[in-house]
Order: C-alpha cells, then structure tokens, then sequence
C-alpha cells in the first residue's frame, strides 16, 4: 500500500487533490481511498487530506500517519505543523514552491533523505499561469506522478477531466502536465551529466 497525505490550506483544493489521485490510481485499475481531516473549516486554516492506494481492497480507515509521501501545497505550514512525521527516510516530499529548499530551511532535513526523493515545483505559479487562480493542485498532482511514479500523468489528466467541466480540466491539466515536466527535467540533466 502507499500512503499519502497532503498539507495546505483551506481553498487551496487539498481536499480535491486526495480525490483527484485516487480517481487516477482507479482509472489504472487500483484500489484508492481519499478522504480529509478538518480543524476549522475555513479558507485558509489548516487542512489535511489523506490518500491510499493498492493493488487489493483497502480496508484501513484511520488518518495516515505514515505516509510513504508528503505533498506540501503550502509552504508556510513547513515550520508550523510536522508536516513530516512519520515520513520515513526513503519517503517522497513534494513541496509547493518557487524557493530552493536551503531558502525553506530545509537544507539540513533533505541532507538525509533518500537523494531523488525530494521536489520543488512552482505549482501555484503554474496555477496562476494556466488557470488563472492560485490553486495548485492539480499541478501538484502532475509533479506527484513525475515524481513517484505511482499514477501517470495520463490518469492524473482523465481524473481531472472527471472532476472539472471542459474549459476548467484543460486549464488545470496544462498546469500539471508543466509542472510534470518542471520535476522531470532536473532527473534528465542529472542521468545526462552521468553519463557524461
């Protein structure tokens, strides 16, 4: 099973993320569960959506409290909530960001982990660009599955396409589809400075 669980803020679509990754893990013949864990439910207040997928039926119901990865869709929560625990060291992070992570105050937190398994992507930048709102995630989604490999970014695409009408879903997966490829592009350099 792989767990994830995702941070943000209330109107930023985290609740909609969760939802998102598991209509595309079905669409790919998965088992998915998705659901989220309310303090005050207002824009802006902490929010935390949970998100499990698997080969096999899922029957676990409780807050994931170990996730194999953590989507950050706002930064500012970084060094207000443990954003990170439970996260193993070979856990995936993915943070919502145009800053480097030594920016962040991250610098000595990522130095041991597991190298590859940590991003930074602009998504609500890429929002704002393609959507026209500084809501990040279905960009996040899109460097999710650049990231993980868990969905493709075909499933992400069609789960979008599902939740949103026409006009909306082809803004939302022009954001993750640039955000998929803001996180493949430095893996690329780095196997082509390998192999060099």
């Amino acid at each position: 099973m792989f767990q994830v669980r995702i941070h943000g803020r209330g109107g930023q679509g985290v609740v909609t993320a969760a939802e998102m990754l598991s209509i595309a893990a079905f669409r790919e013949g998965r088992h998915a569960q998705a659901f989220p864990s309310f303090g005050s439910e207002r824009t802006g207040a902490p929010v935390v959506a949970f998100c499990r997928l698997d080969a096999r039926p899922i029957r676990l119901r409780e807050p994931v409290g170990q996730p194999d990865a953590v989507i950050i869709q706002d930064p500012t929560l970084l060094h207000m909530v443990d954003v990170f625990a439970g996260l193993p060291r070979n856990g995936y992070i993915l943070v919502n960001t145009s800053r480097d992570l030594e920016a962040l105050g991250l610098a000595d937190f990522v130095r041991e982990r597991q190298p590859g398994r940590i991003a930074t992507v602009p998504a609500t930048e890429l929002a704002l660009k393609h959507i026209g709102r500084p809501v990040p995630n279905a960009a996040l989604l899109g460097a999710f599955a650049a990231l993980t490999g868990q969905v493709s970014l075909d499933a992400v695409a069609a789960a979008i396409a599902e939740t949103f009408g026409e006009k909306l879903a082809r803004a939302n997966i022009a954001a993750a589809s640039a955000a998929h490829a803001a996180v493949l592009a430095p893996r690329a350099e780095d196997s082509h400075a390998e192999a060099g």
